[in-house]
């Protein structure tokens, strides 16, 4: 094996050379395989840089035919200025609005008269602040300023019973007592000085020199006045308010300090009492603003959220087409979900002439379709009803076009949506209505060549409302102020307020026995055990509590707490209230509480039972928006006008619109509107409809046909087997019926006999006040005042007939369920129904027996 081992390894001449060879062709195998490679990669490097070039090319190709197509043209010298006039608008011009080569220069308005007086008094004002100098400007509005010719300055009157708050009344109890008003400062303002008049009344136990009442303003003092009328006579006091101290948001702040007692004063004695009374007010001197108008600030000026008044929106009616009834509905709806509370006046104009002061103007339509696009100040020229890019070149029929200017005078600011086709006019409006577009844009004019389709929401994914899941905890539910998950809050002292949580259930919850909450909750220590607890309220009603037993503090101790089915609504709001009381007991009235703490933990949990099941019709739904605004994009629903629709008509479907956004919180609208001879039928059968009109052109007469209360020819009217005849016939009627088509989908009719009738409606519809009355399935409405669109809240009368025989229950729930609701819905049958079966089952019992009997005979 060692020889072999060694004469295996000896060197053989002939192998070596083989080997040599073998070694000689492997190498150069591997030198063209490596010059190969190298080939490859030079030839791989040459296509790819070809490649990119091409690329490259074919890119600048495409911008350039892209830029060809959409030639900008030249970026005017001056932006277009919004100059709001402060008060009566100036006299309207008898010259035509034509469209202008160079800006014209505006005249100013004439000089502002106040929007009323102060109020007088005959009792001696008390002496008020040395008036001090507006404070300058902020960077940030200056830069807002593009002209420096100053328009004229202005005043208004902000009296305190416009707040819900104060309402006929305002009232501060006890040794000390505060209340606060919130206000806003319009944007375009530059306050030049401000005052705040308060008058109020007081018990006459009060001692002087011990009370008082101090006025602050976002938490400075601007003053105090002593409590010091004899009989509780009316006092009045001028306040100066700095101009600095007034910024978008503010606080007004009154505390009242009051003693009948120069020892000890009983804080629960009723004589310890001071009003301020409603007429009380703010004073705003001010200068408006010019403002330059841009796409980055929108929506202001069209819509201004800290706008002291209502916000008013005047729409340039086109022949109405589909391309307008597209579009308009669902702006109107996007401005309904940005004012949320804040109310909105709609008029529809036919001419430019017509618009007033204070008004915005909104034009949508193509060219062809609105005229009076031609006349505006506009960066786009316009030939032979087409727009034109910079290269006088026509845009593409689906390219929407945004654009702002205002009026000659610069008073009324004016939003052009359009295009040269019904696509781009669509387009141009969807991108103001979808937040996530709209974000980006800015400049005067916006070019919308491609828009981001929105997902439509699931049907139950509505914001503001519970969360679809049964179980969740409270940090997934959302705060009302700015939409934010809840945190862990605290609250201190013994007259800590309640911590309100919006526990809004989905219009088509209905929950079963077995919900609770587990309240985590920790409170702090020197708390009195015996007086002191933690409470749960469900609108107002007490549903669980537990004492706070320790006097060193707890963290994070647990609550379960039953949530009653029948509680719980879509307006429902949960309460959390800690009653916490200090050991030791207050002295005179002083009580030293404010080491005192509560904290709701945010992972306070939820554990729900509840099932989809609703009965309609049911107007008392329509007050969260169901079922139309399921989903919440409101693409589920279509609005049917007369195939001419008056004024009347469409501001009806404007407004209906707005309540709809109002109802409603998405990242887009795709809310439809039709015509009653273009509504397509997949649309009548697959939508929620809306019908508006007077009976005699109402889009959907099976309304009138049906059970329940019926408008009828010549003024007449039926309900329970009676029929009238009225005249004139002003009442308004809204009436929602299951739809003939679809017995899944909900026909709701805003009609009346009358223009002035459908206008009643409409103003039902617009006010928070009647609309949140609506109930049952009809509603007939009647008003004893001429002026229809009054704030008087009795200038309606709400007659809510009763629910008509045929309804509908849209339920998603199982076997159990449903037989579980049949016995519920059908109780009276019950007896029959045990009778039924016990007498089956003595039948089968004698039957069996017999046989049994028979056959033991055999």
């Amino acid at each position: 094996m060692k020889r072999l081992f060694r004469h295996s390894q000896s060197p053989n001449p002939s192998t070596h050379r083989g080997r040599q060879r073998s070694t000689r062709v492997s190498t150069g195998t591997r030198l063209g395989l490596l010059l190969l490679c190298s080939v490859l990669v030079v030839g791989l490097v040459i296509t790819t840089n070809f490649a990119v070039a091409q690329s490259d090319s074919s890119l600048q190709e495409q911008e350039d035919q892209l830029i060809r197509e959409y030639t900008l043209p030249t970026t005017p010298q001056k932006e277009p200025v919004y100059k709001p006039a402060p008060a009566a608008p100036p006299k309207k011009s008898t010259s035509p609005t034509r469209k202008r080569t160079t800006p014209a220069p505006s005249q100013p308005p004439p000089q502002s008269q106040p929007t009323r007086s102060a109020p007088t008094s005959t009792e001696p004002e008390e002496p008020a602040p040395a008036r001090r100098s507006p404070a300058p400007s902020s960077p940030a509005r200056e830069e807002e300023t593009a002209e420096a010719e100053p328009l004229p300055t202005g005043e208004y009157v902000l009296q305190f019973n416009r707040s819900p708050i104060v309402g006929n009344r305002f009232r501060f109890r006890g040794v000390y007592s505060e209340a606060r008003l919130g206000f806003t400062r319009p944007r375009g303002w530059k306050i030049q000085g401000a005052k705040a008049l308060i008058r109020f009344q007081h018990s006459p136990a009060l001692i002087a020199k011990d009370s008082n009442l101090t006025v602050r303003v976002n938490g400075t003092s601007v003053g105090s006045v002593p409590l010091n009328r004899q009989q509780s006579e009316v006092g009045s006091v001028l306040f100066n308010v700095p101009s600095r101290l007034i910024q978008d948001y503010n606080e007004l702040t009154i505390v009242a300090r009051q003693s009948n007692d120069e020892e000890c004063s009983d804080p629960g004695d009723p004589t310890l009492w001071t009003e301020v009374l409603p007429d009380s007010e703010l004073q705003f001197e001010y200068q408006p603003q010019p403002i330059p108008l841009n796409f980055s600030r929108y929506p202001y000026p069209f819509f201004d959220d800290l706008s002291l008044d209502t916000n008013r929106i005047a729409y340039l009616l086109p022949k109405v087409n589909d391309t307008w009834l597209t579009a308009a509905p669902r702006f109107q709806a996007a401005l309904g979900r940005m004012a949320e509370f804040r109310p909105i006046d709609t008029e529809i104009i036919n001419d430019l002439e017509d618009i007033e002061w204070g008004q915005r103007l909104v034009v949508i339509g193509t060219p062809a379709e609105q005229p009076a696009i031609a006349d505006l100040d506009l960066p786009f020229s316009i030939s032979g009803n087409q727009i034109l890019d910079g290269n006088q070149v026509a845009l593409p029929s689906d390219v929407g076009i945004l654009m702002m200017t205002t009026t000659l005078d610069g008073a009324v600011p004016v939003l052009v949506v359009t295009g040269n086709g019904a696509d781009g006019v669509a387009k141009a409006a969807q991108f103001l209505v979808q937040p996530d577009s709209r974000k980006f844009g800015t400049g005067q004019a916006v070019l919308v060549d491609s828009l981001k389709e929105v997902d439509t929401p699931s049907l139950r994914n509505w914001p503001g409302y519970l969360p679809e899941e049964n179980s969740f905890t409270l940090s997934e539910i959302k705060t009302k102020e700015n939409g934010d998950p809840f945190e862990d809050i605290t609250v201190r002292g013994s007259a800590a307020p309640p911590i309100p949580i919006d526990f809004h259930a989905l219009p088509d919850d209905q929950f079963t026995r077995g919900s609770s909450m587990t309240l985590r909750y920790s409170y702090s220590p020197q708390i009195n055990p015996r007086t002191s607890a933690v409470e749960v309220l469900l609108d107002g009603t007490f549903i669980g509590g537990a004492r706070l037993t320790s006097e060193d503090g707890a963290t994070r101790k647990r609550l379960k707490v039953d949530l009653p089915p029948h509680l719980i609504k879509p307006d429902s709001q949960l309460e959390v209230a800690f009653r916490l009381n200090p050991r030791e007991p207050g002295v005179c009235g002083k009580v030293t509480d404010q080491q005192l703490t509560g904290t709701l933990h945010a992972d306070t949990s939820f554990n729900l039972n509840r099932q989809q099941s609703v009965q309609l019709p049911d107007l008392g739904l329509f007050q969260e928006g169901y079922p139309f605004a399921a989903p919440q994009d409101l693409s589920r629903t279509a609005i049917v006008v007369p195939d001419s629709p008056s004024n009347t008509d469409l501001l009806t479907l404007l407004t209906v619109s707005e309540r709809l956004g109002r109802l409603s919180k998405a990242d887009s609208v795709n809310l439809d509107a039709y015509t009653t001879t273009t509504l397509p039928a997949e649309v009548r059968e697959g939508h929620h409809l809306v019908g508006i009109g007077t009976r005699e052109q109402f889009p959907f007469p099976e309304v009138f046909d049906g059970s329940g209360f019926r408008l009828q020819d010549a003024f007449s009217r039926q309900w329970n087997q009676g029929s009238i005849q009225a005249l004139p016939d002003n009442e308004g009627m809204i009436k929602e019926i299951m739809s003939p088509d679809n017995k899944e989908r909900v026909l709701l009719a805003l009609t009346a006999q009358t223009a002035n009738g459908l206008e009643r409606v409409r103003q039902v519809i617009s006010k928070d006040p009647w609309f949140f009355q609506l109930q049952d399935d009809t509603v007939l409405i009647s008003s004893n005042q001429q002026d229809t669109a009054s704030y008087d809240p009795d200038a309606y009368t709400l007659e809510f007939l009763e629910r008509a025989p045929s309804t509908s229950r849209i339920e998603n729930t199982g076997v159990l369920s449903k037989v579980s609701r049949f016995i519920q819905d059908n109780w009276f049958f019950l007896p029959a129904g045990i009778f039924a079966i016990a007498l089956l089952l003595y039948g089968i019992s004698q039957f069996y027996l017999k046989r049994l009997s028979d056959q033991k005979s055999h």
